[in-house]
């Protein structure tokens, strides 16, 4: 794993400590997922979990595409656009949630940043 890959890590394990933090070295980069994550808001309130792969390209590439588990459930409605399901994370079925960045900046846009705004996304969106 090079250094920028271990900063993200260890920067998205910072900002969540008490979170559960399993992570799978791939010899390119490493894949994350944390156990216990509640996005709550618009989601049911069960278990969640919530994983990602950053490549070795990292920070020049996004950190594309997040993963949750496979059974999630909206309270109100579907889960709508930009979630498809049938996927496997590190042998868990899982959800894959689409959203890319555009408009990649290096230098600000981190795995952390971009770990906050899926989170956003996921509470705050019909």
């Amino acid at each position: 794993m090079n250094a920028a890959v271990a900063k993200a890590i260890s920067e998205i394990q910072a900002a969540f400590p008490e979170t559960p933090t399993e992570i799978q070295e791939d010899g390119q980069g490493g894949h994350l997922s944390f156990s216990g994550t509640s996005p709550s808001g618009t989601l049911h309130a069960i278990q969640h979990w919530i994983g990602f792969r950053i490549t070795f390209q990292y920070p020049y590439s996004d950190v594309y595409p997040h993963f949750v588990r496979g059974d999630l459930l909206r309270k109100r409605c579907a889960l709508g656009a930009g979630i498809t399901s049938g996927h496997n994370f590190l042998g868990r079925p899982s959800l894959q949630l689409s959203r890319r960045s555009n408009h990649l900046n290096p230098q600000t846009d981190t795995a952390l940043l971009k770990l906050l705004k899926v989170i956003q996304w996921l509470r705050t969106s019909p």
